[in-house]
């Protein structure tokens, strides 16, 4: 059903190998809320990077803030501290982190000359909203209830993430590299939106029955 290179079994895995960092931070006292605003803040911190074309640093600053965004949830969890408004911050500001990071791989481009870099980011950040919002849409409507929608389509968010990574890590040896990657993202999260729709209209028409 899901087409996806992460399956839920992997996800299991991840969670499990994060734990005990998640526990350190119920330790210090860190709210979910605190995390998912530091996890923005070290995307904002990678987009400024990117913008100053440091690319190594730049993508390794971007998988650090993906792979730390996956304790809010957790330490939530941990703590019973989890609620509705936890959620909405938690979506909403792995969102604008990831548009803010496109916005500096962006500036980059220009920067350093590469035009066509620059069309492939912004495209490559108009379908992964896209990813994300027919998520949002379909969840909010009753299909794939619970996180079902997470797991379907080629290039859910940890997809990307790491395919963005090696791109910006990259970039500093050939940009051409950064260009290939942001193209390569847009075009597998394209086929992910279109997954994620056929999904959500085939579940429609069963209950519709």
């Amino acid at each position: 059903m899901s087409g996806s290179f992460v399956s839920p079994g992997m996800r299991a895995k991840v969670r499990g190998l994060a734990e005990p960092v998640g526990r350190l931070f119920v330790r210090l006292g860190l709210s979910p809320n605190a995390i998912t605003v530091i996890g923005f803040g070290i995307a904002v911190v990678a987009a400024v990077v990117a913008g100053l074309q440091a690319w190594l640093p730049a993508g390794l600053l971007i998988i650090f803030g993906g792979v730390f965004d996956m304790f809010d949830g957790m330490v939530a969890r941990a703590t019973n501290t989890t609620s509705k408004a936890g959620a909405f911050m938690d979506s909403t500001f792995d969102r604008w982190g990831e548009g803010v990071v496109y916005i500096g791989l962006t500036a980059g481009c220009l920067f350093a000359g590469y035009d066509l870099g620059a069309i492939l980011s912004a495209a490559a950040m108009s379908m992964a909203f896209m990813v994300s919002y027919t998520r949002a849409r379909a969840e909010s409507l009753g299909f794939a209830p619970g996180s079902g929608m997470a797991a379907v389509g080629l290039a859910p968010r940890e997809v990307r993430l790491v395919i963005l990574t090696i791109g910006v890590c990259l970039a500093g040896v050939n940009i051409g590299i950064l260009g290939f990657t942001l193209g390569l993202i847009t075009v597998l999260a394209a086929i992910t939106t279109v997954q994620r729709v056929v999904v959500t209209l085939k579940q429609a028409a069963q209950q519709q029955g």
